[in-house]
């Protein structure tokens, strides 16, 4: 599969500022020792393979999913093979005490990269998941911020959202939030994070779903009027650790916008991917239809699509990677754009959310109103867009 194609390009995003800057990049990695959290996802896996390739003093990966854990190793043995440096993972989690015993034990880090995060819109759709969500994308990345800080290590980069930029769902507000704390932290460590876009067929993706419906023989479904832009896995990984090895103190890394990166709905995508594969699409004007005709179309080299408009909670029109209050820094590199940031604490606001939530969690009872409420404390142009209807009710 041509995933450049899929998204409408036939060049690598950041081929040029990876080959302008991979003298440094290369001397900078095999000189330091890394830790990577989170390291088992889509952005967690491509930014250790970018970091594993360079041949690190140390690598480090930890992430709560075993399974993917394997897969890490397993992709990183056929297509690098060994390096002389410490390469080890750990299937554990950021938040328990399996991992703080980890930490606390094992020697320092140059760089600390915190992959790890709730991502899914549709982890709004419920006051539990939400709150997990919030402990995920805010709490975790703090208390690991004041393990880095402990622990003498020289930079901390955590990823960040488009969606975080004038945010209108609760996944993209908390990593606004997260932001907030990042800051107040970047006082006594660096920090670096980066936004961007859509990483194309990330697990758990809608462009990843097409895949398992091709496997399954089921419909493949898509809203016609959601426009986003796309990164490959690989372009992801080159944007953390450009962001990581050349960000300085509070800075932002996100791709330029330019004719190489565009808007495209995830329909045109799915026509492409379905004609990559030689099949036709076949347009259905219901779901139950859609299911029918999966049982017959294909052997005729069709496949039903069922496209319609979006209407659940939290989608956003567009993406933006930056809002217009924000000191941007278009020309220290081709297609990459850097958000520049002066120290701005807002401490009474990140004390309130603390003690905020640890009383809705301490009471056991909590709702989604209450959450929102808050956050709307934290952001006041915070965008919600609440439609009583979300993804897991949608095929």
């Amino acid at each position: 599969m041509d995933v450049l194609q899929l998204i409408g390009r036939n060049e690598r995003l950041f081929e040029h500022d990876i080959k302008n800057h991979e003298e440094i990049l290369a001397n900078k990695i095999s000189s330091s020792s890394f830790l990577i959290l989170g390291g088992a996802g889509s952005i967690g896996q491509a930014v250790t393979k970018e970091i594993f390739k360079r041949r690190p003093l140390k690598l480090h990966v930890v992430d709560i999913s075993e399974n993917n854990m394997v897969e890490l190793v397993r992709d990183i043995r056929s297509s690098f093979g060994y390096i002389d440096g410490e390469f080890k993972t750990f299937a554990l989690d950021i938040g328990s005490i399996e991992y703080e015993a980890f930490i606390e034990k094992d020697e320092q880090y140059d760089y600390v990269l915190n992959l790890s995060a709730l991502k899914h819109v549709r982890s709004e759709k419920d006051p539990y998941t939400l709150m997990r969500m919030i402990d995920v994308n805010v709490f975790n990345t703090d208390k690991t911020l004041l393990q880095a800080i402990k622990n003498n290590t020289k930079k901390y980069f955590c990823v960040s959202t488009d969606k975080a930029a004038n945010p209108v769902n609760m996944m993209g507000a908390s990593k606004r939030i997260m932001e907030m704390f990042l800051m107040r932290r970047s006082k006594e460590i660096n920090i670096s994070t980066a936004r961007f876009a859509n990483v194309a067929f990330s697990d758990g993706s809608l462009l990843h779903g097409f895949n398992q419906r091709i496997q399954k023989k089921q419909p493949i479904v898509a809203p016609t009027d959601v426009k986003r832009y796309f990164v490959t896995p690989q372009e992801s990984g080159e944007l953390c650790l450009m962001s990581c090895i050349f960000g300085e103190n509070r800075d932002v890394f996100f791709p330029k916008l330019s004719e190489a990166l565009h808007l495209i709905s995830f329909a045109d995508i799915a026509v492409k991917y379905l004609e990559q594969l030689g099949y036709v699409p076949h347009l259905c004007e219901t779901e139950k239809e859609a299911r029918e005709l999966i049982k017959t179309l294909p052997t005729q080299m069709k496949w039903p699509c069922f496209f319609t408009k979006s209407d659940t909670t939290g989608e956003k029109d567009f993406e933006e990677f930056y809002t217009y209050n924000e000191v941007l820094d278009m020309e220290r590199f081709e297609n990459l754009g850097v958000i520049k940031n002066n120290l701005n604490v807002e401490e009474d606001k990140l004390i309130l959310f603390e003690e905020r939530i640890k009383e809705l969690r301490e009471s056991r009872s909590w709702n989604k109103e209450e959450i929102v409420e808050l956050f709307h404390l934290m952001i006041p142009n915070f965008g919600h867009k609440e439609t009583g209807k979300y993804l897991d009710s949608k095929m």
